[in-house]
């Protein structure tokens, strides 16, 4: 029997400044509830997370402020581009979540947008704590570091 061909992971939007603004704890996978002309657009790679968060309403978690431009072919049933869209959760995950934002003061950050395997989008989410400015400095410190320290060590040999 012939192994099948998997298609890999396609990430249609990265939160870059997310590493770097929080320090992230447990991450989740969610899926997304979108309509056609959204599922369209992010298959041609146009979203941003950069700005957006997750938040509960209702014993639900919602995406807010995500971008996802209309779909130029679809003229008058387009989608409103930064409207909420619900997350796709278990209800176990979704009550640790609005448990730890309410209790510890966490936040709910989106990492990556992404397709999997199946071809389902979907959308990784983290407890995060937000970080102090030195806690940023040091990052920043380290990582220039290590970047110093690459530099040398191929100018060694």
């Amino acid at each position: 029997m012939a192994a099948k061909s998997e298609r890999p992971r396609k990430v249609v939007a990265d939160n870059r400044k997310a590493r770097f603004n929080y320090a992230i704890g447990d991450t989740f996978e969610a899926g997304i509830a979108l309509t056609g002309t959204e599922v369209k657009s992010l298959r041609l790679g146009k979203a941003t997370i950069a700005e957006s968060y997750a938040d509960s309403r209702n014993r639900e978690i919602w995406l807010v402020n995500a971008n996802i431009p209309e779909y130029l072919q679809a003229n008058r049933f387009n989608h409103a581009p930064k409207r909420p869209r619900k997350l796709l959760m278990h209800r176990r995950q979704i009550d640790k979540l609005i448990g730890a934002v309410e209790r510890e003061g966490m936040t709910l950050v989106p990492l990556k947008l992404y397709f999997n395997e199946k071809g389902r989008a979907k959308i990784e989410i983290a407890l995060a704590k937000g970080k102090k400015l030195h806690d940023k400095r040091e990052t920043e410190k380290k990582r220039d570091w290590d970047r110093e320290k690459g530099r040398l060590m191929r100018a060694k040999g």
